[in-house]
């Protein structure tokens, strides 16, 4: 696999789509950076280490409105990819639908939203934008 980022994404926004209550991810470091912000800003509820034997999951529990057709996360998409990083400064960082979704950047402060890396006055690698 050469991009685990947007695997885990990939996996998110299509269990999303087949309104299922649970995801399992392969874990790292970066990844659980990431489902701490989607937990933080409101888009899952829950996420969970699992450890199965050899290897460990994130086991994320997803959100919905009141009924399971009400999507809490409309959209999910990679920005930096291997291919083409994607880096902005602290002048130039994204808002997302002028700022109603998360841009979720990697920083020398560790991956935080935009509105953080504002306030930090730091900029970085744009990994994800929610909305």
């Amino acid at each position: 696999m050469t991009d685990p980022i947007a695997d885990m994404l990939t996996r998110i926004r299509n269990a999303n789509t087949a309104k299922h209550d649970t995801v399992d991810v392969p874990s790292s470091k970066m990844k659980l950076a990431i489902a701490k912000i989607l937990l933080d800003e409101g888009y899952i509820k829950a996420y969970e280490l699992v450890d199965n034997g050899n290897f460990k999951d994130i086991h994320i529990t997803l959100k919905y409105g009141k009924d399971k057709n009400e999507k809490i996360i409309s959209g999910l998409q990679r920005i930096s990819k291997p291919g083409l990083r994607v880096y902005a400064n602290k002048e130039e960082l994204p808002k997302v639908l002028g700022g109603l979704g998360v841009a979720i950047i990697s920083t020398n402060q560790g991956v935080i939203t935009d509105k953080e890396a504002r306030k930090l006055g730091v900029g970085g690698e744009v990994l994800a934008f929610i909305w």
